[in-house]
């Protein structure tokens, strides 16, 4: 979907301030309170405003470890069995179908080493799986960046 400055301007704004109110973002913007309520109901519409959830830090609830980790499956149950059982683990917080040497990727919090260990103990276990490989987060320097690309996709 085609998006101009005007909908970069607002979807900015409320990604840095995610309370902000539609009367404050028409104030700063310059324009109508009904030209940005619009403008925000047409980004929710169409998806490019996708969500106005929370962001949540796993660390912040006791979960300081963040580690990545790829899944090789047997083929013969496939990814939609191994996804469902992998989803009944609450520190599994992503997981994707990827291409390449593995199979799927998962990105997994935990509250300690030990907890990290119980955590891909249960992954191992999952029907389907066939290995886990995990890589420790030592530091994340991009974390869901996408306003470069409302950027890009507005002409600036």
């Amino acid at each position: 979907m085609p998006i101009d400055r005007l909908d970069a301007r607002l979807i900015t704004l409320i990604s840095e301030d995610a309370g902000i109110s539609v009367v404050e973002c028409a104030r700063r913007l310059g324009v109508a309170r009904a030209t940005a309520q619009a403008r925000l109901d047409r980004l929710r519409r169409t998806g490019v405003i996708s969500s106005s959830a929370p962001r949540i830090d796993p660390d912040a609830l006791g979960y300081p470890i963040r580690v990545s980790c790829s899944i090789l499956i047997h083929q013969s149950v496939g990814h939609q069995k191994v996804s469902e059982g992998l989803s009944q683990i609450p520190e599994l917080i992503e997981l994707h179908t990827v291409t390449g040497d593995a199979d799927m990727m998962s990105t997994i919090v935990a509250r300690s080493t030990r907890d990290l260990q119980r955590v891909l103990d249960l992954m191992s276990k999952t029907e389907g799986v066939a290995r886990v490989s995990s890589r420790l987060v030592i530091e994340t320097h991009l974390h869901e960046r996408t306003l470069p690309l409302v950027h890009s996709a507005a002409g600036e």
